[in-house]
């Protein structure tokens, strides 16, 4: 069963945030909110936690995983970045953006697209989110909990615990979370190209 961890949306308990730390570094999932909607998170090279989170959303091998960042010295050593396409980008984190780069070495395999070679990054504008990834020290791999054949994400941690209470390890609920995922920019050629229309204002990139 799910572990449910109620934490306090402006002030997060930092006793609490180290726990489910912890929980990500010895191998598990977990569900957490981010300024656009929950995510299913779990740590970068966790092939079990990679396993479970396609199970859980029925992706193929052309999905492009995110990998949250807590500021731009993570980003900037999991993906390739030009000086044009930093300053672009630099100036919408921390938000509701998902970009897509060029993968470096730092970034696992079967986590990168397998033709395009790249991955999709973002820094989030959210306490407990950059609470969790200050704790945790290192980026985490992550994606939309968008439920298969559902046209919106789950909301609500107790819907969440309820629905998925033996597909992840705990439940990370700081109140209300947004049913709108990020808006995902693709500058992977160099040039923007909008991907999805979501959370982020979109004009910036157009």
């Amino acid at each position: 069963m799910a572990k449910y961890i109620d934490v306090h949306p402006e002030n997060p308990q930092p006793r609490i945030i180290d726990g489910v730390a912890d929980s990500i570094r010895k191998g598990g999932l977990i569900a957490y909110p981010t300024d656009s909607c929950y995510a299913l998170g779990s740590r970068i090279g966790n092939h079990d936690g990679l396993t479970r989170i396609r199970e859980i959303r029925r992706l193929d091998d052309r999905h492009h995983f995110t990998l949250m960042c807590a500021d731009f010295a993570q980003l900037g050593q999991l993906v390739h970045i030009d000086n044009r396409v930093f300053r672009a980008v630099k100036s919408a984190v921390p938000g509701a953006y998902t970009f897509i780069l060029p993968g470096t070495k730092e970034v696992p395999r079967q986590l990168l697209h397998p033709k395009k070679k790249t991955v999709g990054v973002r820094i989030p504008d959210h306490v407990v989110t950059q609470a969790l990834l200050a704790s945790l020290g290192e980026p985490l791999l992550s994606s939309t909990l968008l439920l298969p054949d559902e046209e919106e994400p789950l909301t609500q941690g107790w819907e969440i615990k309820e629905r998925l209470d033996h597909q992840v390890d705990a439940v990370l609920d700081s109140g209300d979370c947004g049913t709108v995922p990020t808006t995902v920019v693709d500058f992977s050629s160099g040039d923007p190209e909008i991907i999805r229309v979501g959370a982020g204002d979109p004009t910036r990139f157009e």
